[in-house]
């Protein structure tokens, strides 16, 4: 009797375990997702901005509608690939990232865009929504990191691969990140 008392404690105390490691992969994965939801709502919010400024410079930069058609088809690419996965997405939106820029460059040539208060804002507003990709972007791969740790150690190992837990990807920096700026003061 006693050992029958000892063998169903012990089957408890593995069933509690293994309940409690199964709980915390399930909590770390939702908040892996819920992370990666808040990427998308900042993408949203981009990608939503960026028609208005578009129009905003349109009828100013009539010869320069190589620059429009590369924004738009880059956001155009950015909105398809939202549904391909986090590398797939991250190269799309790098991609538009580089045509905002060569936007705002050109639009540097621009006195009257420079001063126009519609334009100014709608910088301002996609420099604060790229502000917060990148801190939605950190923090999506910090909690990926804990995910993937935790799939990957003694005795969630055990567990994760047989219920389906399965490894996610990290957001990637756009590869001019890599690069050193040039500066040229002379």
């Amino acid at each position: 009797m006693e050992a029958l008392l000892i063998v169903l404690g012990v089957v408890v105390v593995i069933a509690v375990v293994l309940i409690l490691i199964y709980n915390g992969l399930v909590s770390k994965r939702n908040r892996v997702d819920e992370a990666n939801s808040q990427i998308q709502v900042q993408l949203k919010r981009r990608h939503d901005l960026i028609p208005n400024l578009v129009n905003a410079v349109k009828g100013y930069m009539d010869f320069e509608k190589g620059v429009l058609t590369q924004v738009t088809e880059a956001r155009a690419g950015a909105i398809a690939a939202g549904t391909q996965g986090p590398v797939q997405q991250a190269q799309a939106e790098n991609q538009l990232t580089g045509a905002l820029r060569q936007l705002f460059a050109v639009v540097e040539n621009y006195p009257q865009l420079k001063s126009n208060e519609n334009v100014l804002s709608l910088q301002e507003q996609l420099t604060t929504t790229e502000n917060q990709i990148s801190f939605s972007r950190q923090h999506y791969n910090a909690t990926v990191l804990d995910y993937n740790n935790s799939l990957q150690v003694f005795p969630n190992v055990l567990i994760a691969g047989p219920f389906g837990f399965t490894k996610r990807e990290f957001f990637e920096a756009e590869p001019e990140a890599a690069e050193v700026p040039t500066v040229n003061l002379g």
